[in-house]
């Protein structure tokens, strides 16, 4: 009876009422921020980016990365941006190729001329513009999980697409007007992944209905394999094929018999000398 009349005291209803916004407001305020805080985190740094495109990839690909059309037979040539996503941004300057020392028809890999942080806000910038491919995420492009069967599918998906411009064991090769495949050796799995979604430059795009996830991942695998073999057989050539190795053995061959002929040569023609 105590307790019941406790509970209808005037005061109860205020207790009770500033308990609820208690409550309501330390939910709020353990909640709310986190989002605000994420949002406002990912605008600083697409803001960031922006002020960096500006500075160093405007010229090129105009302020708003609409491209900018050159005069007609000229290569320098920035195309536009809106809807490459990150992963092409991840990939053109995470591998140095942007932005580019000089004009040229095909942008070298070389050192990187902003660090991790400036890439991604670059990335974070232009995939801001239009829908894109995304980087792609570790487990996507680690070959740890590739068993010995993923490697040799991994092997046989790269020898039917990739060998005719990259060789092989992933070397490289020359292309018509200046062009050229890289080679793969010392490139990141995150890059290679990020190629075959994007397609940079001269190489096709393989989208997830051409080449599935796993095929990709098992092609990293296989490449990764590569790079780590020794070459068994003594001196590799670089692993460019039969033309190299055919080369090597013309010049060896063919500087052996002109040196047997000179020597048999000049032994004959003492050996006459002498008699006479």
């Amino acid at each position: 009876m105590r307790l019941s009349t406790r509970r209808r005291h005037p005061l109860a209803a205020i207790a009770v009422l500033l308990v609820g916004l208690l409550a309501v407001g330390g939910l709020y305020s353990a909640f709310v921020p986190r989002a605000a805080t994420a949002q406002t985190s990912q605008a600083d740094l697409v803001e960031e980016g922006r002020q960096l495109f500006l500075i160093g990839c405007a010229s090129c690909h105009g302020k708003n990365a609409e491209g900018i059309l050159a005069s007609e037979g000229s290569i320098n040539y920035g195309p536009s941006l809106v809807g490459v996503g990150a992963a092409a941004v991840d990939f053109q300057v995470g591998t140095g190729r942007m932005p580019m020392a000089a004009a040229a028809p095909q942008a070298p890999r070389k050192p990187p001329v902003y660090d991790a942080v400036e890439t991604a806000a670059l990335a974070a910038y232009v995939a801001s513009l239009a829908p894109g491919p995304a980087i792609p995420t570790e487990e996507m492009y680690s070959p740890e999980g590739v068993d010995v069967e993923g490697l040799a599918r991994g092997g046989e998906i790269f020898r039917a697409n990739c060998t005719a411009c990259h060789n092989s064991v992933g070397a490289g090769g020359a292309l018509p007007d200046g062009r050229y495949a890289p080679p793969l050796t010392g490139v990141s799995s995150v890059h290679i992944y990020e190629a075959l979604i994007t397609g940079p430059q001269q190489m096709p795009v393989f989208p997830d209905d051409t080449l599935t996830p796993q095929d990709k991942q098992e092609i990293i695998a296989y490449i990764n394999a590569v790079d780590d073999v020794p070459n068994y057989g003594g001196w590799g050539l670089g692993g460019l094929g039969p033309v190299a190795e055919g080369t090597v053995v013309w010049l060896v061959a063919m500087g052996a018999m002109v040196v047997a002929a000179v020597w048999i040569a000049a032994h004959g023609a003492r050996t006459r000398r002498s008699k006479s």
